[in-house]
């Protein structure tokens, strides 16, 4: 019994996992890009309302129930073939993905939550749309990366917990 309750926490830990990865990826491919061709006001007045819609009770227990089922499935782990990619798909969702968001992109949400878009002058709008853009990009690749090599040694870990002897 033990074993399988093992076994269906690494599955949905592995599973949050690839979610995450999924949703970071896909804005990536088809969100930023999609972004960018917007005019300054617009893009501003696009982040802002994804921002705040992203702050959901379903994406918020994915993102950060994950921390605690990493934790838990590592630790369940510790004596098996899995651990180390356990410990590598722990390290790099923290740091990569829930440490560069919190400590990253959410900050840099927050200042464009707080930015009045209405009654901005233009010249602001554009200074906002370039001081955010770049580097939101740049931290959003980055947790992009994290997640997916996160993905990645959680199935090796998985794999192996699946095939141990």
């Amino acid at each position: 019994m033990k074993k399988t309750s093992s076994m269906i926490i690494l599955i949905i830990t592995v599973c949050f996992t690839g979610l995450m990865a999924g949703l970071f990826y896909s804005w990536s491919v088809s969100v930023i890009p999609g972004l960018a061709k917007l005019n300054d006001e617009q893009f501003l007045a696009a982040f802002q309302a994804m921002n705040r819609a992203i702050l959901n009770p379903l994406f918020l227990c994915v993102f950060t129930g994950n921390i605690l089922l990493l934790a838990i499935a590592t630790w369940q782990q510790f004596h098996h073939e899995g651990y180390r990619y356990m410990m590598l798909t722990s390290a790099l969702y923290m740091i990569g993905v829930f440490g560069i968001t919190a400590f990253g992109n959410v900050p840099l949400n927050d200042t464009l939550d707080k930015f009045d878009l209405v009654n901005a002058s233009k010249d602001a709008i554009k200074d906002m749309r370039m001081d955010f853009e770049g580097l939101w990009v740049k931290l959003h690749t980055i947790r992009t990366i994290a997640a997916v090599l996160a993905f990645i040694c959680g199935l090796i870990g998985l794999y192996q917990a699946a095939n141990e002897n």
